[in-house]
């Protein structure tokens, strides 16, 4: 497994930020790729995304751990992904949201193509990099 870690400093409050994570229906506003998502019973979530050319739809689990701002997921059914969100209280009007994702190179590959190897760690973080950024962007202009 291979372990990505970025995170991004957004000018809302921390309570924003939390609930703006939560609303997973935006997720096509800021996440790349990603075209709906539905919730559904017992913190699931299905996502229908577009990458590499490819129309692909998934579940996963979504579970937090709301007192210490902690939101973690993983597909289930494949491909085999997992994450979380972290934030964290930079002062009354600032959040830092901090992502770690999990994956293994060769199963997002071949779930949804693209370049191998040292290119395919670099076009991955560019995009978990741009996610941030339209995040931040989206919860700026929400608030």
């Amino acid at each position: 497994m291979s372990t990505l870690e970025e995170h991004v400093d957004v000018g809302v409050p921390i309570d924003t930020a939390w609930n703006s994570l939560h609303r997973v229906e935006n997720y096509p506003s800021f996440v790349g790729g990603v075209r709906d998502v539905r919730t559904e019973e017992g913190g699931r979530a299905h996502l229908d995304i577009e990458a590499g050319g490819r129309a692909k739809g998934f579940d996963a689990e979504v579970s937090d751990r709301g007192r210490e701002r902690v939101m973690e997921w993983h597909t289930t059914g494949g491909p085999d992904l997992a994450g979380s969100f972290s934030l964290h209280p930079i002062d009354r009007d600032h959040t830092r949201v901090q992502i770690r994702l999990e994956y293994d190179p060769a199963t997002v590959r071949e779930a949804f193509g693209g370049p191998k190897g040292f290119a395919q760690a670099n076009a991955i973080e560019r995009l978990v990099r741009s996610d941030l950024e339209q995040f931040k962007e989206y919860v700026e202009r929400e608030r």
